[in-house]
């Protein structure tokens, strides 16, 4: 599912490996504070986050906004990227619309 996906939620019967990839997206989306920081490094300037900014907005100590981050990262959500002492996030775009694309496809009208 990284790059592309065999069939949908909606049009058909996934593969176990693509249930099990999507669940996995959907288990770390499922903490409210990931949904958050997700949602920051979207709205940032350039479309890139430091970490060092993110620990404010969410109220959470350093330590558990990088394991945060790490997870979305593991999950391909967020990409990093190392610069000197801080580490940058910026959204994978194409992960998420692989994501949305396997729940809701574009052909989907909502009819039944």
């Amino acid at each position: 599912m990284t790059d592309t996906c065999c069939s949908t939620v909606l049009g058909g019967e996934l593969a176990e490996s693509d249930a099990a990839e999507l669940a996995a997206v959907f288990k770390v989306l499922s903490d409210p504070a990931r949904v958050r920081l997700l949602s920051l490094v979207a709205a940032a300037p350039n479309g890139e986050a430091c970490a060092c900014d993110l620990v404010g907005p969410i109220g959470r100590s350093q330590p558990t906004v990088s394991h945060h981050l790490s997870q979305l990262v593991d999950a391909g959500l967020l990409v990093r990227e190392k610069r000197g002492k801080w580490a940058w996030y910026r959204v994978d775009r194409e992960r998420i619309d692989v994501v949305r694309s396997a729940l809701l496809p574009d052909s989907f009208t909502g009819a039944r």
